[in-house]
């Protein structure tokens, strides 16, 4: 559990022709990752559809925005070839017949854009005495028209015109009235901002109430002309079959992007890979669901094969999987200390936050969020510690509602800031351990016993020597041992003094480390100073609803300000003085097979 663990190596031979159907089965379980053969290449079948799946983008960006949403990728047995030119030519038939309701939806589109923006500059000018009507007459010698500014944008009005500017929309816009040479140049002006230019509309009448009615007229007439051209594209689709034909266009360009090598024949095909399933039980089942004609079989990896690595934690410890993976993924000879930072991280974040209520809130908000974003799910650990320190403080939404089952923070500060430290060196001292853990795995623990574990003796008893003298004597008989196991390892005498130094650096580097886990505890009483301060401030307004506001939102505000000050001190806490003492995460990630085109649809 707290090693991480090679991913399983797999085969599959595949008839050919069902290659793509198979890679689609696979990647559906998110949980393969190819790896072909160093002598593997793209096969012909595939290096010949490129031109092809470029014809399928350059229709895709003209009409993907009428395309049917969510497709169905037919269980194909034939040549990626053959089963392209099929898509291309079905959607090319579907263009030509699409052609002339796609033109009167745009337009359509474009109208009832032009119409919302008449309906904001109508109320815009609700109570304007201009007669919008006599605008559209203007001429011969001259012009009114309307601009749209772009946001932040001052253009320079020619001295010429008559403006008359309005906000309508949160833009800024203006009626200029002109000649048609300062109205042109206005526009180039105003189109170089990127900008809008609109020429008056011939339906703008005198009576406001009129063009009111006739902007909602006219468009719910365009509404109800959508719908129909929408229902004849819909029947348009089933005809020419376009669900199967752009799902099986999709995954043969999603095949393109993600397979970069493929061993194949004239009838079979060889895929390689790693897999996260160590049972091997759901990538069989996908094949067989799939109809794919393939036998999968898991041989031992090759030998000059280097695997991904997966960390296998139960539920509880994989949302703090995160913070190794901020550094990299572990090593195999490297401890995953997922499982050890479920009970230290929360412990730490609870007690820079220690409150009954605020704990609740945010265990609440994380578990209400979990699903949206996953890095929530820490917070509700860190949410329920903190309440459980809460209780111990007495703390309820910064009011001392409960009988502190251990201390008032500001009643005692010294003990607040101590407790911290004593467990940051316990925590310390287990990330030495862990880096004897790694040094037994790769089969250095002797050296490791020789060296580095008399760090430990060092270290702890500096510690033991401020409150128990024989601790200073623990110390230096750990010191002697460092630099003569040093010297044993490296048979020289002189690699004693090297030693020595190296010593005092990682001593007084391990000792900083420590004093960095007070600020825990001034945190902790940071927050209780807080707290009193929301109390003071309420009972001083006199009033109690005012004084409610008052709890509601000194609450609000520490919980959102603190939440992330603290979160920023667990994790600096976690990352360069916890992860330091073990963890260099040189280990290769395991990237999963993205998931094809048709099940992110579906999803």
């Amino acid at each position: 559990m707290i090693r991480p663990q090679p991913a399983r190596w797999f085969e599959l031979l595949v008839a050919r022709d069902d290659a793509t159907l198979a890679l689609e089965a696979l990647a559906r379980t998110g949980a393969v990752e190819l790896e072909a053969r160093p002598t593997a290449v793209l096969p012909p079948a595939l290096v010949d559809i490129r031109p092809l799946l470029q014809q399928f983008a350059e229709l895709s960006q003209r009409y993907h925005a009428y395309w049917p949403i969510g497709c169905g990728p037919s269980a194909f047995p034939e040549s990626p070839k053959a089963a392209l030119e099929r898509c291309l030519a079905r959607i090319r038939a579907w263009a030509a017949d699409a052609e002339a309701v796609i033109q009167q939806l745009q337009r359509g589109e474009a109208e009832r854009a032009e119409l919302g923006l008449w309906r904001r500059v109508l109320a815009a000018m609700a109570n304007s005495n201009i007669d919008l009507a006599r605008t559209v007459d203007a001429g011969p010698r001259v012009r009114v028209r309307l601009f749209v500014f772009p946001p932040d944008s001052e253009p320079a009005f020619p001295a010429g015109l008559l403006i008359r500017q309005f906000v309508a929309g949160g833009s800024m816009h203006a009626l200029a009235i002109g000649t048609e040479e300062e109205l042109q140049s206005l526009a180039h002006e105003i189109i170089a901002l990127k900008g809008q230019v609109h020429d008056m509309p011939s339906w703008l009448g005198t009576d406001m109430a009129h063009n009111e009615a006739f902007v909602a007229a006219r468009d719910a007439a365009l509404v109800r002309a959508d719908a129909e051209l929408r229902a004849k594209l819909a029947s348009l689709h089933d005809r020419h079959e376009m669900r199967t034909a752009l799902g099986d266009a999709a995954r043969l360009q999603w095949v393109l992007q993600n397979v970069r090598a493929l061993e194949s024949g004239d009838l079979f095909c060889w895929i390689t890979g790693w897999t996260s399933e160590l049972g091997g039980h759901r990538l069989a089942s996908a094949l067989d669901r799939s109809g794919a004609r393939a036998l999968l079989h898991h041989p031992p990896r090759p030998p000059d094969a280097s695997p991904p690595l997966l960390l296998l934690n139960p539920w509880w410890a994989r949302p703090f999987e995160i913070f190794s993976r901020a550094l990299g993924m572990p090593s195999r000879n490297e401890v995953d200390p997922s499982t050890v930072l479920a009970l230290a991280v929360p412990l730490v974040f609870g007690y820079m936050f220690g409150d009954v209520g605020q704990g609740l809130v945010i265990a609440s908000a994380g578990f209400a969020l979990r699903k949206r974003w996953p890095i929530a799910r820490l917070f509700v650990a860190g949410g329920i510690a903190a309440a459980f320190f809460g209780m111990l403080f007495g703390s309820v939404f910064s009011l001392d509602a409960l009988h502190p089952l251990w201390l008032a923070p500001l009643d005692d500060p010294l003990a607040v800031l101590l407790f911290p430290l004593v467990g940051g060196a316990v925590l310390l001292t287990l990330g030495l351990l862990l880096s004897g853990a790694a040094a037994f795995w790769r089969g250095d623990f002797g050296g490791w016993i020789a060296a580095d574990a008399t760090f430990i003796a060092v270290y702890v008893g500096l510690l033991v020597g401020t409150v128990w003298a024989p601790g200073f004597a623990i110390a230096a008989t750990g010191a002697v041992m460092f630099c003569c196991g040093h010297g044993w390892r490296a048979r020289r005498l002189t690699a004693m003094a090297g030693a020595l130094g190296v010593l005092v650096e990682r001593t007084l580097q391990i000792l900083i480390n420590t004093l960095s886990f007070a600020r825990v505890g001034a945190f902790a009483l940071a927050h209780a100073g807080l707290s009193s301060a929301i109390v003071a401030l309420m009972n001083a307004s006199g009033n109690r609803a005012l004084s409610l506001l008052v709890l509601a939102v000194g609450n609000l505000t520490v919980i959102v300000l603190e939440g992330l000050v603290v979160s920023i001190q667990t994790t600096r806490l976690v990352l360069f003085e916890f992860f330091t003492r073990f963890l260099a995460a040189k280990g290769r990630v395991f990237h999963p097979l993205p998931a094809p085109p048709s099940t992110l649809q579906e999803t």
